[in-house]
């Protein structure tokens, strides 16, 4: 399963590019908006970071737009941006219009907002590259979001739709898991939810069992120091 970063703060995506090796990046209104700076301004500084790489960042056309038409015109304009930039579309009647027409010229997109098997399947027989089914957010307000990631992969391998499922609006590190086991292709979630899914307080406290009997055992080598 891949590993997306969900993020417009350049200084996150910097360290998740270099530390983590992250294989894309997905972004939204909402954080472009945290950012502070404007839309083309931002969506322009992540775009060099990712030069001279595949890895896919998706940007989202303006969610005002509603003509399939309008879709299509932004969506082709953001991708002339950059190579690595995918298109994200909400899903709706328009919207697969859009993904449709997209895909005929050759240009990636992501299906995002997607909440049913069914919007998936829509989205798939558009031939959308990605499909964003949301996790946490169906949860959040007390919808059981645990069949949705099986539903859709078993629909996409029944009728053999290359369409990748990237798990969005990720909260934690078991939905991470169960993701991947799910078969979701890709995950995407904040910089804040990747910094704790690398720690467990077993991990910690075998640690420092580990660092006591170290401290504890004669050496007749070099010692070592570090952060026990």
């Amino acid at each position: 399963m891949k590993m997306f970063l969900d993020s417009a703060q350049v200084d996150e995506i910097r360290h998740a590019l270099e530390v983590w090796d992250i294989d894309g990046l997905t972004t939204n209104p909402r954080h472009v908006m945290t950012s502070g700076k404007p839309f083309r301004q931002v969506i322009g500084e992540i775009a060099e970071l990712f030069a001279g790489t595949d890895k896919p960042l998706s940007v989202e056309v303006n969610p005002h737009l509603t003509d399939w038409e309008q879709i299509v015109e932004e969506g082709t304009e953001l991708s002339k941006l950059s190579p690595n930039f995918v298109i994200k579309v909400g899903a709706s009647e328009s919207g697969f219009r859009a993904i449709r027409e997209l895909a005929r010229r050759g240009i990636r997109t992501n299906a995002t907002l997607i909440f049913t098997t069914t919007q998936a399947w829509h989205a798939a027989r558009s031939e959308a590259t990605f499909v964003s089914p949301f996790l946490g957010w169906k949860e959040q307000h007390g919808d059981p979001a645990d069949a949705l990631i099986p539903e859709v992969a078993a629909m996409l391998e029944e009728f053999d739709y290359p369409t990748q499922i990237i798990a969005a609006a990720i909260r934690n590190a078991r939905q991470m898991a169960d993701a991947a086991l799910a078969g979701a292709h890709c995950v995407t979630a904040g910089f804040s939810v990747y910094e704790q899914s690398f720690k467990n307080p077993y991990t910690h406290f075998g640690e420092q069992v580990f660092c006591d009997a170290w401290d504890a055992t004669a050496h007749t080598d070099q010692q070592v120091t570090g952060g026990c």
